[in-house]
């Protein structure tokens, strides 16, 4: 189903209005979202849809993932907090995990964008340049 430019427009809106200080605020979110349930105006299902969208986009893109072969030690995670907090702005949530399959190195994810650091991609780019 197509979203009409009404739609994507009011949706838009009031994603901006949910947000506070650039960060997105759930209690306006969840605010707005009961609030059209409620009043049901004219195509406001287009417009939860793009909402729910916008609100998901904007959750990914503040979610960073740090993937390492091994446990990494407390003074390197607060290192890389600090540094991913620099790179990717205010509100960033970062997560570890263990990938033994990585062998070394690090694989961190931002949003969409992936740094990948890893011992299995550099012996993989190997393998295919020969």
């Amino acid at each position: 189903m197509r979203t009409s430019k009404q739609a994507r427009r009011d949706a838009k809106h009031l994603f901006r209005g949910c947000c506070v200080d650039g960060l997105l605020d759930e209690g306006r979110a969840r605010e707005v979202v009961r609030r059209l349930l409620e009043e049901k105006p004219r195509g406001y299902l287009a417009v939860l849809g793009h909402f729910h969208r916008l609100v998901k986009l904007d959750i990914e893109r503040r979610t960073a993932t740090v993937e390492s072969a091994v446990p990494l030690p407390s003074g390197l995670r607060e290192d890389l907090k600090a540094s991913l907090d620099r790179v990717g702005g205010r509100g960033l949530k970062i997560g570890f995990a263990e990938n033994p399959s990585l062998i070394g190195g690090l694989r961190i994810k931002v949003g969409c964008d992936v740094y990948d650091g890893s011992i299995r991609t550099r012996l993989t780019r190997l393998a295919e340049s020969f």
